[in-house]
Protein backbone atom coordinates (compact mmCIF):
# COMPACT_ATOMS: atom_id res chain seq x y z
CA UNK A 1 0.00 0.00 0.00
CA UNK A 2 1.31 3.49 -0.90
CA UNK A 3 1.78 6.45 1.40
CA UNK A 4 -1.44 8.23 0.44
CA UNK A 5 -3.60 5.20 1.28
CA UNK A 6 -2.02 4.78 4.71
CA UNK A 7 -2.58 8.46 5.58
CA UNK A 8 -6.29 8.16 4.70
CA UNK A 9 -6.76 5.19 7.00
CA UNK A 10 -4.95 6.99 9.82
CA UNK A 11 -7.12 10.09 9.40
CA UNK A 12 -10.36 8.07 9.45
CA UNK A 13 -9.35 6.18 12.56
CA UNK A 14 -8.69 9.43 14.40
CA UNK A 15 -12.03 11.00 13.34
CA UNK A 16 -13.95 8.11 15.01
CA UNK A 17 -12.89 9.20 18.53
CA UNK A 18 -12.77 12.98 18.49
CA UNK A 19 -13.59 13.35 22.18
CA UNK A 20 -10.50 11.45 23.13
CA UNK A 21 -8.33 13.87 21.19
CA UNK A 22 -10.28 16.80 22.65
CA UNK A 23 -9.72 15.69 26.22
CA UNK A 24 -6.05 15.08 25.69
CA UNK A 25 -5.48 18.46 24.01
CA UNK A 26 -4.19 21.03 26.46
CA UNK A 27 -6.09 24.35 26.61
CA UNK A 28 -5.57 27.56 28.51
CA UNK A 29 -8.02 28.82 31.13
CA UNK A 30 -9.72 31.32 28.73
CA UNK A 31 -10.79 28.54 26.37
CA UNK A 32 -12.48 26.49 29.15
CA UNK A 33 -15.79 28.36 29.03
CA UNK A 34 -18.16 25.39 29.04
CA UNK A 35 -21.60 25.66 30.72
CA UNK A 36 -22.10 23.22 33.64
CA UNK A 37 -25.53 21.78 34.33
CA UNK A 38 -26.30 20.80 37.95
CA UNK A 39 -27.18 17.21 38.78
CA UNK A 40 -30.63 17.48 40.41
CA UNK A 41 -30.53 13.98 41.92
CA UNK A 42 -27.42 14.88 43.90
CA UNK A 43 -28.79 18.17 45.36
CA UNK A 44 -30.56 18.90 48.69
CA UNK A 45 -33.20 21.49 47.74
CA UNK A 46 -34.33 22.14 51.32
CA UNK A 47 -30.82 23.00 52.40
CA UNK A 48 -30.27 25.14 49.30
CA UNK A 49 -33.48 27.12 49.98
CA UNK A 50 -32.47 27.62 53.62
CA UNK A 51 -29.02 28.89 52.72
CA UNK A 52 -30.34 31.34 50.13
CA UNK A 53 -32.98 32.76 52.46
CA UNK A 54 -30.67 33.02 55.45
CA UNK A 55 -28.07 34.82 53.41
CA UNK A 56 -30.73 37.33 52.21
CA UNK A 57 -32.01 37.90 55.74
CA UNK A 58 -28.51 38.49 56.97
CA UNK A 59 -27.93 41.15 54.36
CA UNK A 60 -31.29 42.88 54.81
CA UNK A 61 -31.44 42.74 58.64
CA UNK A 62 -27.93 42.50 60.06
CA UNK A 63 -28.04 41.51 63.74
CA UNK A 64 -25.09 41.75 66.08
CA UNK A 65 -24.48 38.45 67.86
CA UNK A 66 -22.40 37.74 70.91
CA UNK A 67 -19.33 35.44 70.75
CA UNK A 68 -21.19 32.84 72.83
CA UNK A 69 -24.10 32.73 70.39
CA UNK A 70 -21.73 32.50 67.46
CA UNK A 71 -19.91 29.55 69.03
CA UNK A 72 -23.24 27.83 69.76
CA UNK A 73 -24.33 28.35 66.15
CA UNK A 74 -21.14 26.76 64.82
CA UNK A 75 -21.47 23.71 67.09
CA UNK A 76 -25.12 23.31 66.08
CA UNK A 77 -24.21 23.58 62.39
CA UNK A 78 -21.58 20.89 62.78
CA UNK A 79 -23.99 18.59 64.60
CA UNK A 80 -26.65 19.06 61.88
CA UNK A 81 -24.16 18.84 59.01
CA UNK A 82 -24.87 22.43 57.95
CA UNK A 83 -21.30 23.48 57.30
CA UNK A 84 -21.49 22.68 53.62
CA UNK A 85 -20.29 25.50 51.39
CA UNK A 86 -21.75 24.28 48.07
CA UNK A 87 -25.42 24.66 47.18
CA UNK A 88 -25.46 23.18 43.68
CA UNK A 89 -23.98 19.75 42.93
CA UNK A 90 -22.68 18.96 39.49
CA UNK A 91 -22.02 15.23 39.97
CA UNK A 92 -22.61 12.44 42.38
CA UNK A 93 -19.93 11.60 44.92
CA UNK A 94 -17.61 8.92 43.58
CA UNK A 95 -17.92 5.48 45.04
CA UNK A 96 -15.06 4.56 47.35
CA UNK A 97 -12.19 2.97 45.43
CA UNK A 98 -11.60 -0.70 45.96
CA UNK A 99 -8.05 -1.86 46.45
CA UNK A 100 -6.68 -3.98 43.64
CA UNK A 101 -4.76 -6.08 46.15
CA UNK A 102 -6.31 -7.72 49.22
CA UNK A 103 -4.99 -6.77 52.61
CA UNK A 104 -2.26 -8.86 54.16
CA UNK A 105 -4.50 -9.85 57.03
CA UNK A 106 -7.08 -11.32 54.67
CA UNK A 107 -4.40 -13.41 53.01
CA UNK A 108 -3.26 -14.71 56.35
CA UNK A 109 -6.82 -15.54 57.33
CA UNK A 110 -7.45 -17.35 54.06
CA UNK A 111 -4.67 -19.87 54.82
CA UNK A 112 -5.23 -21.51 58.21
CA UNK A 113 -2.19 -21.66 60.43
CA UNK A 114 -0.62 -25.08 60.88
CA UNK A 115 -1.35 -26.33 64.41
CA UNK A 116 1.67 -26.79 66.61
CA UNK A 117 2.57 -30.42 67.14
CA UNK A 118 2.21 -31.76 70.66
CA UNK A 119 5.32 -33.69 71.74
CA UNK A 120 4.86 -36.13 74.64
CA UNK A 121 7.46 -35.52 77.32
CA UNK A 122 7.50 -39.13 78.53
CA UNK A 123 8.14 -42.39 76.72
CA UNK A 124 5.07 -44.26 75.55
CA UNK A 125 6.63 -47.65 76.29
CA UNK A 126 9.58 -48.90 78.31
CA UNK A 127 11.14 -52.37 77.98
CA UNK A 128 13.89 -54.02 79.98
CA UNK A 129 17.27 -54.40 78.28
CA UNK A 130 19.43 -56.39 80.73
CA UNK A 131 23.13 -56.88 80.03
CA UNK A 132 23.25 -54.20 77.36
CA UNK A 133 26.86 -53.10 77.00
CA UNK A 134 27.55 -49.53 78.11
CA UNK A 135 30.17 -48.78 75.44
CA UNK A 136 30.19 -45.55 73.43
CA UNK A 137 31.96 -47.14 70.46
CA UNK A 138 29.41 -49.88 69.75
CA UNK A 139 26.13 -49.87 67.78
CA UNK A 140 23.71 -52.35 69.35
CA UNK A 141 20.27 -51.16 68.14
CA UNK A 142 18.62 -51.06 64.70
CA UNK A 143 15.03 -50.91 63.37
CA UNK A 144 14.37 -52.73 60.09
CA UNK A 145 12.09 -51.75 57.22
CA UNK A 146 9.71 -54.60 58.15
CA UNK A 147 9.03 -52.95 61.50
CA UNK A 148 11.18 -55.34 63.55
CA UNK A 149 13.61 -53.94 66.12
CA UNK A 150 16.92 -55.72 66.79
CA UNK A 151 18.90 -55.20 69.98
CA UNK A 152 22.08 -56.93 71.18
CA UNK A 153 22.20 -57.76 74.89
CA UNK A 154 25.50 -59.31 75.85
CA UNK A 155 26.00 -62.38 73.66
CA UNK A 156 22.40 -62.55 72.36
CA UNK A 157 20.42 -60.71 69.67
CA UNK A 158 16.72 -60.24 70.40
CA UNK A 159 13.99 -59.20 67.95
CA UNK A 160 10.92 -57.16 68.91
CA UNK A 161 8.08 -56.99 66.37
CA UNK A 162 6.39 -53.58 66.60
CA UNK A 163 3.21 -54.75 64.85
CA UNK A 164 2.18 -57.16 67.61
CA UNK A 165 4.71 -56.34 70.38
CA UNK A 166 6.09 -59.89 70.31
CA UNK A 167 9.73 -60.67 71.06
CA UNK A 168 12.01 -63.55 70.13
CA UNK A 169 15.63 -64.62 70.39
CA UNK A 170 17.53 -64.66 67.11
CA UNK A 171 20.96 -66.01 68.03
CA UNK A 172 23.50 -66.41 70.83
CA UNK A 173 27.28 -66.66 70.57
CA UNK A 174 29.70 -68.23 73.02
CA UNK A 175 32.07 -66.33 75.26
CA UNK A 176 35.05 -66.82 72.95
CA UNK A 177 33.23 -65.21 70.03
CA UNK A 178 31.22 -62.56 71.85
CA UNK A 179 30.08 -60.22 72.99
CA UNK A 180 28.06 -58.83 70.09
CA UNK A 181 29.41 -55.42 69.09
CA UNK A 182 27.03 -54.24 66.32
CA UNK A 183 23.79 -55.07 64.50
CA UNK A 184 22.47 -53.75 61.19
CA UNK A 185 19.40 -54.66 59.12
CA UNK A 186 19.73 -55.06 55.35
CA UNK A 187 17.63 -52.60 53.29
CA UNK A 188 15.00 -55.25 52.49
CA UNK A 189 14.45 -56.05 56.16
CA UNK A 190 14.85 -59.78 55.47
CA UNK A 191 18.45 -60.19 56.60
CA UNK A 192 20.52 -58.86 59.47
CA UNK A 193 24.27 -58.50 59.98
CA UNK A 194 25.78 -59.17 63.40
CA UNK A 195 29.25 -57.86 64.20
CA UNK A 196 31.29 -59.76 66.78
CA UNK A 197 34.11 -59.10 69.20
CA UNK A 198 36.34 -61.66 67.42
CA UNK A 199 36.40 -59.59 64.15
CA UNK A 200 33.80 -61.75 62.32
CA UNK A 201 30.45 -60.69 60.85
CA UNK A 202 27.55 -63.14 60.65
CA UNK A 203 24.57 -62.83 58.30
CA UNK A 204 21.23 -64.21 59.51
CA UNK A 205 17.78 -64.86 58.12
CA UNK A 206 15.35 -63.97 60.95
CA UNK A 207 12.37 -65.69 59.29
CA UNK A 208 13.98 -69.13 59.20
CA UNK A 209 16.24 -68.34 62.17
CA UNK A 210 19.25 -69.61 60.22
CA UNK A 211 22.75 -68.30 59.75
CA UNK A 212 23.48 -67.66 56.06
CA UNK A 213 27.24 -67.02 56.08
CA UNK A 214 30.17 -65.61 58.02
CA UNK A 215 32.44 -62.85 56.72
CA UNK A 216 36.04 -63.47 57.78
CA UNK A 217 39.52 -62.28 56.92
CA UNK A 218 38.84 -58.56 56.75
CA UNK A 219 39.30 -57.19 60.25
CA UNK A 220 41.74 -58.10 62.98
CA UNK A 221 39.61 -56.97 65.96
CA UNK A 222 36.02 -56.23 66.95
CA UNK A 223 33.55 -54.80 64.42
CA UNK A 224 31.70 -51.93 66.12
CA UNK A 225 30.11 -50.09 63.17
CA UNK A 226 28.20 -51.29 60.08
CA UNK A 227 25.96 -49.89 57.37
CA UNK A 228 24.43 -51.24 54.16
CA UNK A 229 24.51 -49.85 50.63
CA UNK A 230 22.21 -52.19 48.68
CA UNK A 231 24.08 -55.54 48.62
CA UNK A 232 27.34 -54.04 49.96
CA UNK A 233 27.91 -54.16 53.72
CA UNK A 234 30.46 -51.68 55.04
CA UNK A 235 32.13 -52.59 58.32
CA UNK A 236 34.37 -50.54 60.61
CA UNK A 237 36.65 -52.10 63.19
CA UNK A 238 38.91 -51.37 66.10
CA UNK A 239 41.78 -51.97 63.67
CA UNK A 240 40.86 -48.55 62.06
CA UNK A 241 39.90 -50.19 58.76
CA UNK A 242 36.69 -49.76 56.75
CA UNK A 243 35.86 -52.73 54.51
CA UNK A 244 33.16 -52.94 51.84
CA UNK A 245 31.80 -56.48 51.56
CA UNK A 246 29.70 -57.70 48.63
CA UNK A 247 27.60 -60.34 50.39
CA UNK A 248 26.61 -61.98 47.06
CA UNK A 249 30.10 -63.14 46.13
CA UNK A 250 32.45 -65.70 47.62
CA UNK A 251 35.34 -63.24 47.80
CA UNK A 252 33.31 -60.64 49.62
CA UNK A 253 35.95 -57.91 50.19
CA UNK A 254 35.49 -55.25 47.50
CA UNK A 255 37.29 -52.19 48.91
CA UNK A 256 39.33 -51.32 51.97
CA UNK A 257 39.41 -47.68 53.12
CA UNK A 258 42.45 -46.58 55.12
CA UNK A 259 42.51 -43.20 56.82
CA UNK A 260 41.57 -43.55 60.48
CA UNK A 261 44.27 -44.23 63.06
CA UNK A 262 42.00 -45.56 65.81
CA UNK A 263 38.73 -47.45 66.14
CA UNK A 264 35.96 -46.67 63.63
CA UNK A 265 32.75 -46.13 65.63
CA UNK A 266 30.39 -44.48 63.12
CA UNK A 267 29.44 -45.38 59.51
CA UNK A 268 26.61 -43.94 57.37
CA UNK A 269 25.98 -44.15 53.63
CA UNK A 270 24.24 -41.26 51.91
CA UNK A 271 20.83 -41.87 50.35
CA UNK A 272 22.39 -41.80 46.87
CA UNK A 273 24.77 -44.60 47.83
CA UNK A 274 27.68 -42.59 46.45
CA UNK A 275 29.23 -41.19 49.64
CA UNK A 276 30.14 -42.84 52.95
CA UNK A 277 30.71 -40.87 56.16
CA UNK A 278 32.91 -42.41 58.86
CA UNK A 279 33.81 -41.25 62.35
CA UNK A 280 36.50 -42.57 64.64
CA UNK A 281 38.08 -42.41 68.07
CA UNK A 282 40.88 -40.35 66.49
CA UNK A 283 38.45 -37.35 66.43
CA UNK A 284 38.40 -37.49 62.63
CA UNK A 285 35.47 -37.42 60.23
CA UNK A 286 35.97 -38.75 56.71
CA UNK A 287 33.73 -38.52 53.66
CA UNK A 288 34.50 -41.21 51.11
CA UNK A 289 33.28 -41.12 47.53
CA UNK A 290 33.06 -44.39 45.64
CA UNK A 291 34.46 -42.89 42.44
CA UNK A 292 37.46 -41.35 44.23
CA UNK A 293 38.13 -44.39 46.42
CA UNK A 294 38.19 -46.76 43.46
CA UNK A 295 40.44 -44.52 41.33
CA UNK A 296 44.23 -44.21 41.42
CA UNK A 297 44.02 -41.04 43.51
CA UNK A 298 46.83 -40.68 46.11
CA UNK A 299 44.17 -40.34 48.83
CA UNK A 300 41.06 -42.50 48.96
CA UNK A 301 38.89 -40.02 50.83
CA UNK A 302 37.03 -37.05 49.45
CA UNK A 303 37.27 -34.95 52.64
CA UNK A 304 39.24 -35.30 55.87
CA UNK A 305 37.60 -33.15 58.54
CA UNK A 306 39.42 -32.35 61.78
CA UNK A 307 37.10 -29.89 63.55
CA UNK A 308 35.86 -32.25 66.29
CA UNK A 309 37.92 -32.52 69.48
CA UNK A 310 36.59 -35.91 70.62
CA UNK A 311 35.49 -39.22 69.14
CA UNK A 312 32.94 -38.95 66.32
CA UNK A 313 30.24 -41.59 66.51
CA UNK A 314 26.93 -39.83 65.76
CA UNK A 315 26.38 -39.40 62.01
CA UNK A 316 23.20 -38.60 60.04
CA UNK A 317 22.62 -37.63 56.41
CA UNK A 318 19.85 -35.08 55.88
CA UNK A 319 16.76 -36.56 54.13
CA UNK A 320 15.69 -33.26 52.50
CA UNK A 321 19.13 -31.94 51.46
CA UNK A 322 21.31 -34.59 49.89
CA UNK A 323 24.69 -32.97 50.50
CA UNK A 324 24.08 -32.09 54.17
CA UNK A 325 25.73 -34.22 56.87
CA UNK A 326 25.34 -33.85 60.65
CA UNK A 327 27.96 -35.19 63.06
CA UNK A 328 28.25 -35.27 66.83
CA UNK A 329 31.31 -35.33 69.06
CA UNK A 330 32.08 -37.08 72.34
CA UNK A 331 32.42 -35.78 75.88
CA UNK A 332 35.35 -33.43 75.24
CA UNK A 333 33.69 -31.92 72.17
CA UNK A 334 29.90 -31.88 72.86
CA UNK A 335 29.18 -30.26 69.47
CA UNK A 336 26.81 -31.00 66.61
CA UNK A 337 28.36 -29.88 63.34
CA UNK A 338 26.81 -29.55 59.89
CA UNK A 339 28.85 -30.15 56.75
CA UNK A 340 28.55 -29.54 53.04
CA UNK A 341 29.57 -32.94 51.71
CA UNK A 342 30.50 -31.52 48.29
CA UNK A 343 32.91 -28.86 49.48
CA UNK A 344 33.78 -30.14 52.96
CA UNK A 345 32.85 -26.79 54.52
CA UNK A 346 31.52 -26.66 58.08
CA UNK A 347 28.20 -24.83 57.84
CA UNK A 348 27.40 -24.55 61.56
CA UNK A 349 28.51 -25.82 64.96
CA UNK A 350 26.33 -25.98 68.08
CA UNK A 351 27.63 -26.72 71.57
CA UNK A 352 25.05 -29.03 73.18
CA UNK A 353 26.67 -29.08 76.62
CA UNK A 354 27.06 -32.88 76.81
CA UNK A 355 28.35 -35.92 74.96
CA UNK A 356 26.55 -36.51 71.65
CA UNK A 357 25.86 -40.23 71.27
CA UNK A 358 23.44 -40.45 68.35
CA UNK A 359 21.65 -38.32 65.73
CA UNK A 360 18.42 -38.83 63.78
CA UNK A 361 16.68 -36.56 61.26
CA UNK A 362 12.92 -36.18 61.19
CA UNK A 363 11.70 -37.54 57.84
CA UNK A 364 8.60 -35.30 57.81
CA UNK A 365 9.83 -31.99 59.27
CA UNK A 366 13.04 -29.98 59.34
CA UNK A 367 14.08 -31.28 62.74
CA UNK A 368 17.03 -33.13 64.25
CA UNK A 369 17.01 -35.40 67.31
CA UNK A 370 20.13 -35.96 69.39
CA UNK A 371 20.81 -38.26 72.35
CA UNK A 372 23.23 -37.33 75.10
CA UNK A 373 25.19 -38.48 78.10
CA UNK A 374 26.11 -36.82 81.38
CA UNK A 375 24.58 -34.79 82.97
CA UNK A 376 20.93 -35.04 81.88
CA UNK A 377 21.07 -38.20 79.70
CA UNK A 378 18.33 -36.65 77.56
CA UNK A 379 17.01 -36.64 74.02
CA UNK A 380 16.92 -33.15 72.51
CA UNK A 381 14.78 -32.14 69.54
CA UNK A 382 16.17 -29.24 67.49
CA UNK A 383 14.59 -27.06 64.82
CA UNK A 384 16.76 -26.86 61.71
CA UNK A 385 18.47 -24.66 60.62
CA UNK A 386 17.94 -22.28 63.57
CA UNK A 387 18.93 -25.05 66.04
CA UNK A 388 16.42 -23.81 68.58
CA UNK A 389 15.47 -26.43 71.15
CA UNK A 390 11.92 -27.67 70.63
CA UNK A 391 11.81 -30.27 73.40
CA UNK A 392 13.99 -32.19 75.84
CA UNK A 393 12.92 -35.74 76.67
CA UNK A 394 14.16 -37.20 79.94
CA UNK A 395 13.67 -40.56 81.58
CA UNK A 396 16.94 -42.43 81.13
CA UNK A 397 19.28 -42.45 84.11
CA UNK A 398 22.42 -43.24 82.10
CA UNK A 399 23.85 -41.98 78.83
CA UNK A 400 21.61 -42.66 75.82
CA UNK A 401 24.05 -44.50 73.61
CA UNK A 402 21.80 -45.90 70.89
CA UNK A 403 18.79 -44.66 68.89
CA UNK A 404 16.78 -46.17 66.02
CA UNK A 405 13.87 -44.81 63.98
CA UNK A 406 10.71 -46.68 62.97
CA UNK A 407 10.09 -47.23 59.23
CA UNK A 408 7.27 -44.64 59.18
CA UNK A 409 9.59 -42.08 60.77
CA UNK A 410 7.32 -41.32 63.74
CA UNK A 411 8.67 -43.32 66.67
CA UNK A 412 12.20 -43.39 68.03
CA UNK A 413 13.63 -46.17 70.20
CA UNK A 414 16.46 -45.34 72.59
CA UNK A 415 18.66 -47.68 74.63
CA UNK A 416 20.91 -46.59 77.47
CA UNK A 417 23.34 -47.90 80.02
CA UNK A 418 20.48 -47.99 82.56
CA UNK A 419 19.38 -51.24 80.84
CA UNK A 420 16.09 -49.84 79.52
CA UNK A 421 14.71 -49.55 76.00
CA UNK A 422 12.30 -46.63 75.62
CA UNK A 423 9.98 -45.65 72.76
CA UNK A 424 9.20 -41.98 72.08
CA UNK A 425 6.50 -40.55 69.82
CA UNK A 426 8.72 -37.57 69.13
CA UNK A 427 8.31 -37.02 65.38
CA UNK A 428 4.51 -37.12 65.31
CA UNK A 429 2.23 -38.53 62.65
CA UNK A 430 3.13 -37.79 59.02
CA UNK A 431 0.57 -35.94 56.94
CA UNK A 432 -1.22 -37.82 54.19
CA UNK A 433 0.59 -37.29 50.94
CA UNK A 434 -1.39 -35.28 48.43
CA UNK A 435 -1.66 -36.79 44.93
CA UNK A 436 0.70 -35.09 42.55
CA UNK A 437 -1.02 -33.01 39.85
CA UNK A 438 -0.99 -34.51 36.40
CA UNK A 439 1.73 -32.91 34.37
CA UNK A 440 0.89 -31.61 30.92
CA UNK A 441 2.56 -33.85 28.36
CA UNK A 442 5.36 -32.06 26.60
CA UNK A 443 5.53 -32.14 22.82
CA UNK A 444 7.62 -34.98 21.41
CA UNK A 445 7.63 -36.63 24.87
CA UNK A 446 7.34 -40.07 23.24
CA UNK A 447 10.54 -39.53 21.23
CA UNK A 448 13.84 -40.53 22.80
CA UNK A 449 15.65 -37.83 20.88
CA UNK A 450 15.10 -35.43 18.02
CA UNK A 451 17.44 -35.81 15.11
Amino acid sequence: MDAGGSFGVLYKSRSRNPLQDHVLRKKNSKENCDRFIPNRSAMDFDYAHYMLMEARKGKENPVASSPAKEAFRKQLAEALNLNRSRILAFKNKPTPAQSLFPETSSLQQAKPAKPRRSIPQTSERTLDAPEIIDDYYLNLLDWGTRNVLAIALGNTVYLWDATDSSSSELMTVDEDTGPITSVSWAPDGRHIAVGLNNSEVQLWDPVSNKQLRTLRGGHESRVGAMDWNNHVLSTGGMDSLIINNDVRTRNHIVDTYRGHHQEVCGLKWSSSGQQLASGGNDNLLYIWDRSVASSKSPTQWLHRLEDHTAAVKALAWCPFQANLLASGGGGADRCIKFWNAHTGACLNSVDTGSQVCSLLWNKNERELLSSHGFTQNQLTLWKYPSMVKIAELTGHTSRVLYMAQSPDGCTVASAAGDETLRFWNVFGTPELAKPAPKANPEPFAHFNRIR
